[in-house]
């Protein structure tokens, strides 16, 4: 039988951002701008590119302007058409998904990440899905997730992106137990939260991109605490993995870890000297501060 395809994906923004704190007092640190467009933004486009249909986000209390970003702004728009911007006005078009393909729902109470995502089953439903972690700005062409669903329709089960990380910093990961490698595909066997470096099974961390069964729902459904004394995703797949098929791909992408202010500073110099409008300006901007 025909395996299904990947339409869905859930992004989990219901975290409170205290890393940022007091600029995430009063907005989601998932709407700070990278440049000229929310952190959210640049993940919603990837699973665009990717194919994806239907864009699930698991909220919480003062997330609203999430949803207000991904509708239509009829007085803005108006006022932009009153004075001929049709560039920007299409910028703004261009980065709605269709009617209809969005859905929001809320984690009540923050359980962690594994809960986050089992608070999307009923939208979800029984077919397999991406998940998204939008702190992780992760560039590269084509996309992560793109890359990603191609490597699903090839092999099937569930799909891991992982980057090396030095060892010293696994303890902030998840890190995959990597077993054979063929044509850029990693099988895994064994996955863990957050190892010590000299527990770490490998240097290989998970990116923060998946492609995931729907019977991960029964795993988290039954699964308790681990560390942080929340539920974590990472125990949930381990407990799966014993059913189904894992496997990590590396992309060669360049990641941005946009939850740690350094990470943030980083993507938005980077992103920005991508830009010609930008890069040179910028430019002189990094000289003169560098020399000053």
């Amino acid at each position: 039988m025909a395996q299904k395809p990947v339409r869905k994906i859930v992004f989990p923004v219901a975290g409170l951002g205290t890393r940022f704190l007091p600029a995430t007092k009063a907005i989601p640190k998932e709407m700070l701008p990278i440049v000229d467009r929310p952190v959210i933004h640049y993940a919603v486009d990837e699973a665009r590119e990717a194919g994806i249909e239907e864009f699930i986000f698991v909220t919480g209390r003062g997330k609203s302007a999430i949803e207000d970003h991904f509708d239509r702004a009829y007085e803005l728009e108006a006022v932009l058409q009153e004075r001929d911007k049709q560039k920007i006005l299409k910028e703004l078009y261009d980065g709605l998904p269709p009617p209809g393909q969005t859905a929001f729902t809320r984690q009540q109470e923050p359980l962690g990440l594994g809960h986050a995502i089992w608070c999307a089953r009923h939208l979800v439903g029984d077919e397999p899905f991406a998940v998204s972690l939008p702190d992780m700005l992760v560039d590269a062409a084509p996309s992560c997730l793109k890359q990603m669903v191609d490597a699903y329709e090839q092999v099937g089960g569930n799909i891991i992106a992982v980057e090396n990380v030095p060892r010293e910093e696994v303890h902030r990961y998840g890190i995959i137990d990597p077993g054979a490698e063929r044509d850029g595909v990693t099988e895994i066997r064994g996955l863990v939260e957050k190892p010590a470096p000299e527990d770490a099974p490998s240097t290989l961390f998970v990116v923060g991109r998946y492609i995931l069964q729907p019977e991960i729902f029964d795993m988290l459904e039954r699964q308790r605490p681990g560390a942080g004394n929340e539920i974590q995703l990472t125990d949930a797949m381990a407990a799966l993995l014993e059913r189904q098929s894992f496997y990590g791909i590396q992309t060669d992408a360049r990641i941005f870890d946009c939850g740690d202010k350094l990470g943030f500073l980083h993507a938005t110099l980077a992103m920005a000297m991508k830009r010609e409008d930008l890069a040179p300006g910028l430019t002189e901007i990094i000289r003169d501060i560098v020399n000053d």
